[in-house]
Parts: C-alpha cells; structure tokens; sequence
C-alpha cells in the first residue's frame, strides 16, 4: 500500500477517492484475516461512512488534511465509542463503550478511516499476541510464527497492508517488539506526550499509546495528529508540539549515537547482533559520531518492571468485578462467589498471574521489599540514562534480542517469554521515547529491528536518525510474500 503522503496526493488529485483506497484495504482485510487474524472487529461500515465523508469534502472543494481517507487500525484497548471494545478479554467480551478516547477523537476529526480494532494479548499483558481470549495473530512473514506482542494485531495488519498505519500501546515494549517482528516502524513516545484517556489501563505508570507504519515519515504523521496536552489525562504534558516532519532530513552530521554496551553479549542472537552492528556502521557513514555508552543498570530493567508493572496491574484491573459492566458469572451464590467466579471465567492464565504477582508484592510486609526497591532501582535506571544523554543525542540497540519464535514455542515459560522485553523495558521504567525500524532479515527471511532511543521530548532527534538511516537503506521496501 501507498503512504500517507502518496495516498493524499492521489486523493486531492482525484486519481482516487477515499471510498476506493477504503474499499481496497476491507478487501484486503477480508481475504488476509482467515490467515492472519490481526482484526477482532472490523467495522466495515463506519468506515465508508467516513471515507464517504472525506469524498465530500473533496467534492465540495475543502482541503483536507493528510490523514484524511487514510484507513487505520485501532489496537482493542482503545475505548470507541458504540463499538466493542475487549482488551482481547473474556470478561469484557460484550463491552460497548459510552465514551470515545481522545486519540481516536482527534484521528476522527482529523477525517481518518477507521477500519477496524485489532487483536492484542489479553489486557495488553504479553509479547506474542497469543494471550488473547479470541484468537492468536499470525506473522505475515511467517504464519506458523508469532507477530509479537501485545499490540501484535496492529503491527501485522500494517505489514500485510490491511491499513496504512495503526496505533498501539506499549507499557514495556509492545510497540517496538511487534514492530521489529514484523519488519516495520512503530514508535513508544515520551511518556505524557499522547493522552491515555480511554486507553483501558494495563500499568498506569507505563502505558503509552503510539503509532505504527511502514515508514518513518508515516509514524511521524500519526505522532502529530495524535500528541498534544489533554485535560482529561492527569499525566498529560502541557508542552508545545513540534512540526515532526521537519526533523525528517537523511543528514546525521554532528549526531552523537551512544551505543548500549548492556545491550550486546550473552543472549542476543548472533544475526541480530550481525545486523544491528552494520546498521550501526551505516549510521557512522551518515555523519554520525559512534560511541560506547554504559548503562550499568540496564539488565536490572526486566525484573524490576515485573515487580511495578503487575503491581499496577493488580490495582487497575480491580474494577473487573462482574459488577458495573463486562462479564458476570451467572452461577453465583453470594456476592463473594461472584466476584471470584467472574474473574476466575473472565480473567486468562497470564493476566490471572500478573495480578497475582502483583497483589503480593503490594501485600503487608513485601511492599518494602519488592514494590519500594523496585521504585528506587527504577530511579537508577532513569539516572543511567540521564547520564548517557550528557554525551550523545540518540542511543541505539537491538530492540528484540531474537527475531520471531514459532507460535506456541515459549507459552509453557513465561520468564522465556518475558525476556522478548529485555531490550524496551528500560525505555518505559524512564519514560523515553523510542522507536523500532527493521534493519535486516536473518536466514529465514524473518525482519530484524533496530532501537532507537531519545531523551524526554526529543522525538524529532528519534526521528531524524531512524529517517536518514530508512533513506540510506531498503529494509522499509520489502513485503512479506502474504502481500503478493
């Protein structure tokens, strides 16, 4: 599929209508999802409704803006109003919600199509979208392999084209993960910068929702339409939003690139290390100034983020008592047995576990051992790389130390499962912003990413090395053969 650009430009000359780009992208969803199952809902008719609308405009002579007639998927943890929205959950198999979040507000007003919700790991709580009560998504570049998680659902459907971009979550690398698996650019922005308001929460302290594309300048243009302070979001920045597309220039002269020395060594596959070493090297002919950074906290992230994340966990996912909405078990006896019954129905394995975990860690008597060292080590970690970003712009890694695993190779081991995380989990406990760009294919024809990461705001400087990497490069052109 075109990109948003190209797609505007076809629009506004009358090569094609929004309805024709709409139409072709529910064709493509329709013949895909048997194989694929990246959509939970598709809502088919609210899309030609909106794209019906956009032609208007263009017939009436109003300008439009580019994201207009655009189709994309919206990740099922997202609230839309009138539209089921699950979270990939049982227990809320039948929610509609009365309210619509602010992001895909402004994506409505903005006039982009959407074309569908899509399939996620259960409460946003995975790395291969297979915790999802409904079905499990499949990679486009290998169906018998998994797309990552948890916002899986999205990244496939953007790699199948099945719509132009998406938007995600990622509250410890379930933007970036996914993308990387699925060879295409998905970026986690600094924390505040997008409004959670009707984003279900997972890890309030975590969560945030950004945006996936085949290429840079996409992500950049769904980053802008949907970043900006909300006063429904208590942990919203109040800053000024940049013009993105400016800081796209393929030039890194001057750059200061730190390299993460934690991120290399025992664990990484020797593909991904091969691939991320030369595109290290290509940064380096693009003007960049390379260093060797060290983050000496940095392999603490993992188990520090699963004390935190379920912690939070635990206290969000409370109000899932068969009481108020979602799912009710219907055998209850007393008021007790329904609550434990509904969430014993409602609830899958690895959710049932993080609220576990979390409970415990909160309980009398553990609160100071594991949630409070937790805390204080996070706060180390945020100090590594403040200290970092004193002398370089930008710090790259892997983003994933594998490419993607088989479908049911890692579900009996959660703590294998867990370290698919190793390399983004950081990014979240400090609230930076980072991005994924595919940066090569192992033996198997599988995508390959590459992380980059930037101090707090400094999404342009995120941007402009992914950009002039993307340009100098043709990972971003190729198609799994799903596409063909």
């Amino acid at each position: 599929m075109a990109s948003i650009r190209e797609l505007h430009q076809q629009l506004v000359s009358k090569a094609r209508s929004a309805t024709e780009i709409t139409t072709a992208a529910l064709e493509t969803i329709n013949q895909l999802e048997p194989q694929l199952k990246s959509f939970l809902t598709v809502t088919t008719e609210q899309a030609m409704a909106q794209a019906k609308q956009v032609d208007a405009q263009l017939a009436a002579g109003e300008e439009i803006g580019l994201l207009a007639g655009i189709p994309i998927g919206i990740k099922d943890n997202l609230c839309t109003k009138g539209i089921r929205t699950t979270c990939g959950s049982q227990i809320l198999n039948n929610f509609l919600p009365p309210y619509e979040s602010t992001v895909t507000t402004k994506l409505a007003a903005a006039g982009a199509v959407m074309v569908g919700k899509t399939n996620l790991d259960e409460f946003a709580m995975g790395s291969s979208t297979e915790n999802s009560a409904y079905q499990v998504t499949a990679n486009p570049w290998d169906t018998a392999r998994v797309p990552g998680g948890s916002s899986g659902g999205s990244a496939a459907a953007v790699a199948a084209d099945e719509c132009v971009v998406a938007l995600g979550s990622d509250t410890g690398g379930s933007i970036r993960q996914p993308a990387s698996f699925c060879g295409v650019v998905g970026l986690k922005p600094t924390y505040g910068l997008v409004s959670r308001y009707g984003l279900v929460a997972y890890a309030s302290s975590l969560d945030q929702i950004g945006p996936f594309g085949r290429t840079v300048e996409d992500a950049a243009l769904l980053l802008q339409a949907i970043a900006g302070y909300d006063p429904q979001d208590s942990t919203s920045l109040d800053v000024e939003i940049p013009d993105y597309t400016q800081a796209l220039v393929p030039d890194l002269k001057g750059k200061r690139v730190g390299v993460i020395k934690e991120t290399f060594g025992e664990g990484l596959d020797k593909v991904v290390a091969e691939a991320v070493e030369k595109a290290i090297e290509q940064l380096k002919e693009l003007g960049a100034e390379i260093q060797e950074i060290s983050c000496p906290r940095f392999r603490y992230g993992l188990p520090t983020y699963y004390v935190i994340a379920p912690s939070e966990a635990s206290a969000n996912l409370a109000r899932y008592d068969g009481v108020k909405y979602g799912y009710r078990a219907e055998d209850a006896e007393s008021l007790m047995s329904m609550y434990t019954q509904t969430r014993a129905q409602g609830f899958g394995t690895e959710v049932k576990r993080r609220i576990m975990i979390g409970t415990y860690a909160l309980s009398s008597g553990y609160y100071d051992a594991y949630y409070l060292k937790a805390q204080k080590v996070r706060t180390l970690i945020k100090q590594d790389f403040e200290a970092a970003f004193e002398s370089v712009d930008v710090l790259v890694s892997p983003t994933s130390p594998t490419t993607s695993f088989k479908a049911g190779e890692k579900t009996a081991d959660p703590i294998s499962m867990y370290l698919s995380d190793l390399m983004t989990i950081p990014v979240n406990l400090a609230g930076l912003p980072g991005l994924s760009l595919p940066c090569g294919f192992d033996a198997q024809g599988l995508p390959i990413g590459l992380q980059i990461i930037g101090n707090i705001l400094r999404e342009d400087q995120v941007l402009q090395t992914a950009y002039a990497y993307e340009q100098a490069t043709d990972w971003h052109n190729q198609s799994p053969k799903i596409c063909t």
